[in-house]
C-alpha cells in the first residue's frame, strides 16, 4: 500500500476544512477532489470512482448520514469515513447504521485520520468477516474451529457468549461496533437496549485478556457508541478513548 496512491473525497460545507485536508493528504500520497455538500458527492461520484470518502455528518441540505445511506444503496464499494463537531450518541451511531466504516471527530488529529483511513482501505483490500480459522490481534489468538482462546500462548476459559462477543469484536479489529449491533448480533434481534448486561460482560471479558483490566489495552470504551478493539502492539493504536 505505501507506493499505491488512493482516491479521497472530501464532504464538507467549510472550504477552509477542505482545502486543508486535502493539502495534508495530497502530501501524505492521497488524491483528493472535494465536494460541498452530499447532493454534489452522489453527483461525483457517479462520474468518477474514489477509494474513500470523508464526509461530514452536519451539512445544510442533505446531511452526512442520509450521504452515507445513498452511497451504500448504490452499491458503490469505497470506505466511508464519517467527520462530526458534535460528539453526541444518536450521530455516532446513526453513522454506524447508515454504513459507515468509521468515524472522526473534529478538530480532527491528522495522524489519527492516517490511521483510520489506513485501516479502512486495509479491510477493504483483505475483507473485514472471518467466518473460521485462527483470529490474531496482539497476544490474542481465537481458534474460531476449536472455541479457544490464548492469551500469549496460554489458554483463557471463555463462556460462549463471551467467546461470541470477543469474536464480534476481532473481526472488526479497529473499527467502532456499536451497543445494538453487539446485543442484537450475540443475544438476538429482540436485544438493543440491555447496556448494563452488555457492561457487564465487557467487565468480565477485560479480566481474562486484559493486563490491567481498569487500564483497558485491546477493549476500547466507545462513548456513547460501542466498543472498538484495538491491537496495543501496533503503533497506530489506540486512538479511541479506553475509559
Amino acid at each position: 500500500m505505501a507506493n499505491e496512491q488512493f482516491n479521497a473525497l472530501l464532504v464538507d460545507d467549510e472550504p477552509s476544512f477542505r482545502r486543508a485536508l486535502r493539502t495534508s493528504l495530497f502530501a501524505s500520497g492521497y488524491a483528493a477532489e472535494e465536494a460541498a455538500n452530499g447532493e454534489q458527492a452522489l453527483e461525483i461520484l457517479q462520474e468518477r470512482s474514489f477509494d474513500l470518502v470523508l464526509l461530514d455528518i452536519n451539512m445544510p441540505g442533505m446531511g452526512g448520514v442520509e450521504t452515507c445511506r445513498e452511497i451504500r444503496a448504490h452499491g458503490l464499494n469505497l470506505g466511508i469515513v464519517m467527520v462530526s463537531v458534535r460528539d453526541a450518541e444518536n450521530d455516532l451511531v446513526q453513522t454506524l447504521e447508515a454504513g459507515a466504516d468509521d468515524y472522526i471527530i473534529k478538530p480532527v488529529r491528522f495522524r489519527e485520520l492516517l490511521a483510520r483511513l489506513g485501516a479502512v482501505l486495509r479491510r477493504l483490500r483483505t475483507g473485514s468477516a472471518v467466518a473460521a480459522g485462527v483470529l490474531r490481534v496482539g497476544e490474542l489468538e481465537l481458534d474460531m474451529n476449536r472455541h479457544l482462546l490464548r492469551r500469549n500462548g496460554e489458554p483463557v476459559h471463555l463462556t460462549p457468549k463471551e467467546f461470541h462477543l470477543l469474536a464480534l469484536l476481532m473481526q472488526n479489529q479497529g473499527f467502532p461496533v456499536s451497543h445494538v449491533k453487539l446485543l442484537r448480533s450475540i443475544w438476538g434481534p429482540e436485544y438493543g437496549t440491555e447496556l448494563d448486561y452488555l457492561r457487564s460482560f465487557v467487565k468480565a471479558l477485560r479480566k481474562k485478556i486484559e493486563p490491567n483490566p481498569s487500564q483497558p489495552q485491546y477493549i476500547l470504551t466507545e462513548p456513547w457508541v460501542g466498543y472498538r478493539l484495538c491491537n496495543p502492539l501496533d503503533p497506530e493504536y489506540p486512538t479511541a478513548r479506553p475509559n
